[in-house]
């Protein structure tokens, strides 16, 4: 297996990108539907990974603000690695762009996989569709 992870653009593989955040976030996770896309991805860069065997199966996106967000790998892919690589990608890229820093909303059980890749928790735990979330920050080297 041979996995892969690009930028994307959102509207040439909008389909591929919402299928795995449908599946992981709608359909294992019980969030709404009407909340997994908003008008935040036509701005945003996407990363999108893929298996030369499976096609797409993981993707996650930067805003200009430096907030990384709908990280997501499908249920069969998880435990490879696959999310850490895309996470290393959004960071080089946000360093590429010359951010000084980047956030993110983690949900709590997805708190140490970013505190291994940097990101430190602030603040109180909240509720952000119906899942407990902690707001993470990681400073980027400049």
């Amino acid at each position: 297996m041979t996995v892969s992870i690009t930028a994307v653009d959102w509207q040439a593989h909008r389909e591929k990108l919402l299928a795995i955040r449908v599946a992981v976030f709608v359909e294992e996770q019980g969030v709404p539907s009407e909340l997994e896309h908003d008008e935040h991805d036509a701005d945003a860069l996407h990363v999108l990974a893929t298996d030369d065997r499976y096609g797409a199966i993981g993707t996650g996106r930067l805003l200009a603000n430096g907030h990384i967000g709908r990280m997501a790998v499908l249920a069969s892919h998880r435990g490879q690695g696959i999310g850490g690589d895309m996470l290393r990608a959004l960071l080089d890229i946000a360093a590429q762009r010359d951010l000084p820093q980047v956030f993110l909303n983690a949900q709590c059980s997805a708190v140490p996989f970013y505190e291994r890749h940097g990101f430190i928790a602030e603040g109180d735990v909240f509720i952000d569709a119906g899942i407990d979330h902690r707001r993470m920050c990681r400073l980027l080297n400049r």
